[in-house]
């Protein structure tokens, strides 16, 4: 079941909040833990068992790491710590690396071991990284350990960010877990956010994908249109999933969570380092938590500094997916960062605002062309168009079509993803009038009407991140 579905709107989600607001407030974890569970199964009925598994195994965990602190048992609550983790990166690997081990394994050693098959389960990256930081986090003192067992089975099943984030870590909703107040406000807030976010998916990334999805598999490739199909993917995968986070975000508010954000318009950076800080902040702050400032972070000379980045971003690609072309992504940007690190920002500090713009679209999009493309081949001969190896043309007919009936759709896509909009916006209709907020609404609304039309009649509607 996805957000951007008739089912989920107009079924799933209104069951949700009428047994959500009926019950008192104390079952108000458990009709959250049900729904979550139920929404999970729909698409996953065999691996809900998964996500109960590591729900018992990290409640357990945090309650011996608790119990063990206060007694002063240091080597008790590590073990209980390691049992968590180890329990944790070994589902992990069981359902999502094992096959890419395996095949690696073969290609290397030209054995012929069988892999094993196994579906993906949905959102498996997500839910296994917050459900360990909650234990790594009680474990360090950073959270209170949550003794209800149904109050933390809804922590970690809870539907709104279940299967493509934000990664929400459990010391950010601890409070709001135990006890939670909705009002009015946040609940129109939440309404709006996720129609917002509804709108980014719908009515733009699923456009803009089916731009992607076409030029991905043309025979003959020009110059032209490979950099507009890498344009079109660049725009997909942003607002498929800032979209995703949004509605997350919305539905979180409108339960009584706060979570935190996880877009801030990255195509505005002026550097890859200003690009990490505003894409997909939930699971950069869970590396730099996790793994880098535990490794030493930066505070152990540049050499230990690079080494770090290097395993930060080794396991950022690795953790996108059990593909190679992830693996080279991720130190892509790591090898990108350190020379930024090194040298690069002090020049780029020097150079226009406009030519720095340009310099980190530049390897952003060159980034987006080696994660599409999980056969490296097909990534390589994409690559090579863009930058017309191959004997290939500039552009041609199917380039002026392609161009000509989807520029519209690009044009609004581009401005979509800048804070052009808003700041207008803000300037034409001044924070708390009532005609800001009358506006608000109109365009909400219409927002909403547009993208239910467009779910009737379109079949076309993935979720980029749900294979992550």
């Amino acid at each position: 079941m996805v957000f951007s579905s008739l089912l989920f709107l107009f079924r799933f989600l209104p069951l949700v909040f009428i047994a959500y607001f009926i019950v008192p407030k104390k079952w108000r974890n458990l009709v959250l833990f049900i729904f979550s569970l139920i929404f999970y199964a729909w698409g996953e009925p065999v691996y809900v068992v998964l996500i109960l598994l590591s729900t018992v195994v990290d409640y357990t965990a945090g309650r011996v790491v608790s119990a063990s602190k206060e007694k002063g048992n240091s080597k008790r609550a590590k073990t209980a710590l390691l049992f968590s983790v180890i329990i944790n990166l070994s589902l992990l690997g069981v359902f999502k690396y094992a096959d890419f081990a395996i095949n690696t394994l073969n290609a290397i050693t030209s054995l012929d071991i069988a892999t094993l098959e196994l579906s993906l389960p949905i959102g498996i990256s997500f839910y296994t990284f917050q459900t360990m930081s909650y234990t790594i986090d009680v474990y360090r003192g950073d959270a209170k350990v949550q003794k209800n067992f149904i109050s933390f089975g809804a922590y970690v099943s809870l539907f709104p960010q279940l299967i493509a984030g934000p990664i929400v870590r459990y010391q950010t909703i601890a409070d709001e877990m135990n006890d939670r107040t909705i009002t009015a406000e946040d609940f129109a807030c939440g309404a709006k956010r996720f129609i917002v976010g509804l709108g980014k998916k719908v009515l733009i990334a699923n456009q803009v994908g089916a731009i992607w999805s076409e030029i991905s598999v043309a025979d003959d490739l020009t110059f032209a249109t490979s950099w507009l199909g890498i344009l079109a993917f660049t725009l997909q995968i942003y607002f498929d999933f800032s979209g995703y986070s949004d509605m997350a975000i919305g539905l979180g508010r409108m339960f009584g969570f706060h979570f935190l954000e996880n877009f801030e318009h990255p195509y505005q950076s002026k550097s890859i380092t200003e690009f990490w800080r505003r894409w997909h902040i939930s699971l950069g702050t869970w590396f730099r938590e996790y793994v880098y400032i535990p490794l030493g972070g930066n505070r152990k000379g540049l050499v230990k500094q690079i080494r770090n980045l290097v395993i930060v971003w080794f396991l950022t690609g690795l953790w996108h997916g059990a593909s190679w072309n992830f693996v080279v992504w991720g130190l892509y940007y790591g090898l990108l960062l350190i020379i930024e690190k090194v040298f690069l920002l002090k020049v780029l500090d020097k150079l226009p605002k406009f030519v720095r713009h340009i310099y980190t679209l530049f390897f952003v999009m060159l980034g987006w062309a080696i994660f599409s493309y999980s056969d490296m081949a097909d990534g390589l001969y994409y690559i090579g168009s863009m930058f017309g190896i191959g004997g290939v043309s500039v552009f041609d007919d199917y380039t002026l079509y392609m161009l000509s009936t989807n520029a519209v759709v690009i044009v609004i896509a581009i401005i979509g993803s800048t804070t052009f909009v808003p700041s207008i916006c803000n300037k034409i209709f001044k924070e708390g009038t009532l005609l800001r907020e009358i506006m608000w609404w109109i365009f909400i609304a219409a927002v909403f009407v547009l993208c239910v039309a467009m779910l009737v009649n379109s079949s076309y509607n993935p979720f980029l991140y749900f294979r992550f």
